[in-house]
């Protein structure tokens, strides 16, 4: 099964789903910090959840709890740049936990993970929206309830193709 993303909706099977993208659109010239979703075809690695607020999900993903030291590296200067970290870090990095909902359900998109490269982007998710689909910093963002359709009908071949 493949994900389309257009003009703001992912489309599979029956499915037509709102989403959240950059603020600054799509770019197949992503980089560090520029406010856009890359565009491309990509695999979905695993899933970060956090178990206090959905006890429990159904995937065929690699599912990984949340705790409160997590983070992903966003500082293109680190050897940890674009991976999951531990803090206290002292470098640039993202918290996983957060008082807001967006990433109670993270799905971690392939995008410049197998072989990293500096500034081409990081922490590039699909994750939930805003209440009012605010644009993302690069992200991909659908809604709690769509979210937990999704990740019951995706595993590791599924692909996100955005354009």
């Amino acid at each position: 099964m493949n994900i389309k993303l257009k003009k703001k909706f992912l489309y599979f099977n029956e499915y037509k789903i709102k989403c959240a993208i950059g603020k600054r659109g799509i770019t197949i010239k992503k980089f560090e910090g520029d406010n856009k979703t890359p565009a491309g075809v990509f695999n979905f690695k695993s899933i970060f959840y956090r178990k206090d607020r959905i006890p429990k999900i159904k995937t065929k993903l690699k599912k990984i709890i949340i705790k409160k030291d997590m983070g992903w590296c966003d500082d293109s200067s680190s050897k940890f740049y674009n991976k999951l970290i531990k803090f206290p870090f002292n470098l640039g990095a993202e918290k996983l936990w957060l008082n807001e909902n967006i990433y109670d359900l993270i799905i971690v998109i392939d995008y410049n993970i197998k072989r990293v490269v500096k500034k081409k982007g990081s922490a590039i998710f699909l994750h939930i929206s805003k209440k009012n689909y605010e644009p993302t910093r690069g992200c991909v963002a659908i809604s709690k309830k769509n979210m937990k359709i999704l990740i019951a009908k995706i595993d590791a071949k599924t692909k996100l193709e955005i354009h």
